[in-house]
């Protein structure tokens, strides 16, 4: 079963998207490897309960080894909470600061223009994986956005990935690799169905 987030799921949450973003390019190349599980729990964490469940929707499985989190359009202020939190996500970033900003920088240009829903970041645990769980609690957001007739957008570091989107309606509408020698990224794009 699939259902919204709330506050008492933070943690567990958080854990869930630290298991699967373990050994993710992006936050390999983004975050220290000092400390690297803990700095990327407490990103994921802060994401979770400052941006995605005050200024966006998050689903997860019952079992919480699934989560989706979304920024929208309709909630507002997830742009400036990011911005206010930027010296937090730098200090976490550690000796990859300068990576971190440049990749954000990079991936800015290729973000669109316009409003939408855009899947913040989205992981299953690894011992849950192959069940369906991701595409379900990315389902539920894809439902949502379309009801609200809004395109739905997202960057992922993993090439395996891409093609798991496009089966969702996702096509690519940029590929570049990120600087200071980041693994390469798609930026992607779903029209609102319906």
């Amino acid at each position: 079963m699939i259902r919204e987030a709330v506050d008492d799921d933070v943690d567990a949450a958080a854990d869930t998207l630290t298991a699967a973003f373990a050994d993710y390019a992006f936050t390999r190349h983004t975050i220290a490897a000092e400390n690297h599980p803990d700095r990327l729990r407490r990103f994921q964490r802060l994401f979770l309960s400052d941006v995605g469940l005050p200024h966006g929707r998050v689903w997860v499985s019952e079992d919480l080894g699934a989560v989706a989190v979304w920024t929208t359009p309709e909630s507002g202020g997830a742009a400036e909470v990011m911005e206010n939190l930027l010296p937090v996500f730098t200090d976490l970033a550690g000796d990859r600061a300068e990576f971190y900003a440049s990749a954000e920088e990079e991936m800015s240009r290729h973000r669109p223009d316009h409003p939408v829903w855009f899947l913040g970041t989205v992981g299953v645990r690894p011992e849950f994986q192959g069940r369906g769980l991701g595409r379900a609690v990315v389902a539920a957001g894809l439902r949502e956005a379309d009801a609200a007739g809004v395109p739905a957008f997202l960057e992922t570091s993993e090439p395996g990935n891409v093609g798991f989107y496009e089966t969702l309606g996702f096509e690519v509408t940029a590929e570049y690799d990120l600087p200071g020698g980041g693994p390469r990224t798609w930026a992607m794009l779903r029209p609102a169905e319906g």
